[in-house]
């Protein structure tokens, strides 16, 4: 994630702003471009952004209940965004807490559809691909006793709980899972791994190379599952994978690894965006020292994104602790897991 400017008056702007704050334009994001811009009335529901003048459109349908500040794309008949068209079921909203959770959500699945964009992966919904499509369901427990929403992934569809937007229960889950972390994002970014890893690995013919690099995913995942919760990951986990959950089965190796890139491949842009340098006073030999002067996005390896994300993470984990707070960033990236990490981008940068 990166800073923006209005457009209008100069001011420095961030992703979810709906109106800039020193001239009250305005704001919306287009998807198309990567720009968020201040907007001019155009007529009707059209408005021009001053970023694209030549580029005016609508709001996306979601814009009334204020859950989302994006542009429908010029020429498009969609009611909805680039990022809300992949909305399947949302909750009933005539609720003020279903209403505000929503909205939680969809700030984080915004964040994640940037991502997708910004690396140009394949983004079809369920109407245009019915096998393979991706497809969010944002859904509340039932009110009577019955079994409860699971947050998961099946085949594209992507549920997700709706009392993960509560911060308190979550934070309950967190520990009782001993959990380092668990954030709205992360679930988005792990469970949309795994359609990636259907669609980029299974359905492209890379199997055997990410079986090289994950293990064998062919073995019996529901078994996996069952022995994980009942022995729990290994002793020398942290030698090899990226959190414990990871060592469950490949698959799950495969979306955690996935999550922890999109994780460190989006703090370090949001770190290049404001020129973060990294220089401790008492680090002679300069091993804690980085300056993140290049788009993390377009990194051309994994040791470009590593090499700056280890002295970042370690001072903004130091500040964290300065806080007393819980580190930013509570993993360790072990060779293997450097590996692994490595697969995944050149995976999305269709190096593979």
């Amino acid at each position: 994630m990166k800073l923006f400017q209005c457009q209008s008056c100069g001011n420095i702007l961030y992703f979810e702003n709906r109106t800039c704050q020193r001239c009250g334009h305005r704001l919306a994001y287009l998807p198309e471009t990567g720009t968020l811009s201040a907007l001019e009335p155009a007529g009707g529901e059209d408005w021009t952004p001053l970023a694209a003048r030549d580029r005016p459109s609508r709001f996306c349908a979601n814009a009334v209940p204020d859950a989302c500040n994006w542009l429908v794309p010029p020429g498009s008949g969609d009611a909805f965004c680039l990022a809300c068209r992949h909305n399947g079921t949302i909750p009933d909203i005539a609720d003020p807490a279903h209403l505000e959770a929503w909205r939680k959500i969809e700030v984080a699945k915004h964040r994640l559809i940037y991502s997708l964009l910004r690396w140009n992966l394949p983004l079809k919904t369920r109407t245009e691909d019915p096998e393979h499509g991706l497809i969010f369901h944002f859904l509340a427990d039932p009110p009577a006793d019955g079994p409860k929403v699971m947050t998961g992934h099946d085949n594209g569809v992507i549920t997700i709980a709706l009392v993960e937007a509560d911060d308190a229960e979550r934070e309950k889950r967190r520990a009782a899972m001993g959990e380092p972390y668990r954030t709205l994002l992360g679930h988005f970014r792990h469970e949309v791994g795994h359609h990636y890893w259907d669609i980029l690995v299974r359905d492209r013919g890379k199997l055997e190379a990410c079986r090289a690099v994950f293990g064998d995913d062919s073995q019996d995942y529901g078994q996996a599952l069952e022995r994980h919760y009942a022995e729990g990951p290994p002793a020398d986990w942290q030698e090899r994978f990226v959190s414990a959950y990871a060592t469950t089965h490949p698959w799950e190796d495969f979306a955690e690894t996935w999550a922890h890139y999109l994780h460190i491949v989006d703090t370090l842009e949001m770190a290049s965006s404001f020129g973060l340098q990294v220089q401790p006073l008492l680090d002679a030999s300069g091993t804690l020292a980085a300056r993140i002067g290049f788009d993390p996005y377009a990194a051309e390896d994994i040791a470009m994104i590593v090499n700056a994300w280890l002295p970042v993470v370690f001072a903004l984990n130091s500040v964290n602790r300065a806080m007393g707070l819980n580190d930013l960033y509570p993993f360790v990236l072990a060779p293997p897991v450097i590996a692994k990490l490595g697969f995944i981008h050149d995976l999305v940068h269709g190096r593979v």
